[in-house]
């Protein structure tokens, strides 16, 4: 029996330290994802070499599987469905995902597909700007999924990174429907400001007639509801789920849920950080560690007090993952509180 079961990208994530002026430099559109072709990845893999930058960091990435890491090392239990190739990077990937406890498929790895990698440009105030060459990732689809596990697990959740990929939208109708039979609840992440604004009907597609519970941040929230206040656009997402998780920065995160009809809000701070390095991965562990909570039956507050620790601590380190042992110790200063 797993917690959830979770399906996203494989990305290998090179983590490179940029100037403002570099950053320009790429063209690249600061805050935001955009998917390059393999071509596309390697010119600006070139620029970076031609520049003297070196990567800081290399690791498993992903919006999802940075979610599972958390959920896993906090001490849950997490199976996550995605496509790698048979490549080096591929059994890298795989490996820093099973070295945390999130077990995979055999179905995962596809023979001759190239892994997918992110670029991730960090600048001086810690805003990270990525440019994405899916690689296999592009093409999962039904044949990577195993529906089987389904009937093994309570939550089902989905990166909103899925709703621009074609070869998979078939097969979320199966996967909606083996989730109610087996009663199982769905979580989805919208995981980029560019899912919402190029993949709506992708992303609606994934919501279908309502979801469990699901996570943005701000911005995310104010794009897909049109509403321009933070309180408006959480209660607006109670529309399309049973419960809204959206985070604001240091401005803390609104929680909005139904209640005998009524959407109740509650407001979570956020700890005070004054060395911010590095936001990569924040939201991903945000939510992966409030369904860890949420699964443990731990209440809305609860929830978000751990996952606001948890996210505050990974903007003060490079890299979107903490060492198990950190997560492991976060969790027992603030649930024991």
């Amino acid at each position: 029996m797993y917690d959830v079961m979770a399906i996203g990208n494989a990305l290998v994530d090179h983590e490179y330290l940029l100037s403002e002026s570099q950053l320009i430099q790429t063209g690249l559109e600061k805050g935001n994802m955009s998917l390059a072709s393999l071509e596309e990845q390697q010119q600006l893999l070139t620029y970076l070499t031609e520049a003297n930058i070196s990567p800081s960091k290399q690791a498993g990435g992903g919006s999802a599987a940075n979610a599972m890491y958390a959920f896993s090392c906090l001490g849950g239990k997490a199976f996550y469905g995605c496509r790698v190739g048979d490549d080096d990077q591929g059994g890298f990937y795989l490996k820093d995902l099973n070295s945390a406890g999130v077990a995979t498929a055999e179905q995962s790895i596809h023979s001759g597909g190239v892994t997918g990698s992110c670029i991730v440009s960090v600048t001086p105030d810690a805003e990270r700007t990525m440019q994405t060459y899916l690689g296999t990732s592009s093409e999962i689809s039904e044949e990577n999924i195993d529906f089987s596990m389904l009937a093994q697990t309570d939550w089902l959740y989905l990166e909103g990174y899925l709703a621009m990929s074609e070869t998979l939208m078939p097969a979320m109708t199966k996967l909606r429907q083996q989730a109610g039979i087996h009663n199982v609840k769905i979580a989805i992440s919208f995981a980029d400001p560019a899912v919402v604004k190029f993949a709506k009907d992708g992303l609606d597609k994934m919501i279908g007639n309502g979801v469990a519970l699901i996570f943005c941040n701000s911005e995310e929230a104010k794009l897909f509801t049109g509403k321009k206040q933070l309180k408006a656009a959480a209660r607006a997402l109670t529309e399309h789920a049973q419960t809204a998780v959206v985070t604001d920065g240091a401005n803390g995160a609104v929680i909005a849920t139904k209640v005998d009809g009524k959407v109740v809000i509650h407001e979570v701070d956020t700890p005070k950080v004054i060395d911010v390095i590095d936001t990569n991965g924040a939201g991903d562990n945000y939510a992966g560690t409030f369904l860890y909570a949420l699964s443990q039956h731990y209440t809305f507050l609860e929830c978000g007090h751990l996952a606001s620790e948890v996210s505050s601590q990974i903007i003060q380190q490079f890299g979107p993952r903490l060492e198990p042992h950190q997560y492991q110790d976060i969790a027992r200063r603030v649930l024991m509180r």
